[in-house]
């Protein structure tokens, strides 16, 4: 039983870092730019941000405030969710 239980508490050690990269950050920040061709949005931030090929770009556009929710893979930051904020 005590073999078993330090088993695992091995194999979690091991594999929390890899959780820590799959956490999810936001972002609240103005459009720059919206590439559809390449499927990315640029923001004041200075960042450019992935959308997902099923991405919907309505409403998008230079100067809307929004909220991303985004994954980083890669060196890419990948947007899981957009909210626009009033």
């Amino acid at each position: 039983m005590r073999f078993a239980i330090s088993a695992l508490l091995g194999v979690s050690a091991m594999l929390a870092p890899f959780a820590a990269w799959a956490q999810s950050a936001d972002v609240e920040a103005t459009i720059t730019d919206v590439s559809t061709a390449q499927l990315t949005i640029s923001l004041d931030d200075g960042k450019v941000y992935q959308a997902p090929s099923e991405f919907n770009f309505e409403g998008l556009e230079s100067g809307v405030k929004v909220l991303v929710f985004y994954t980083e893979v890669e060196g890419k930051r990948m947007i899981n969710d957009l909210e626009l904020i009033n």
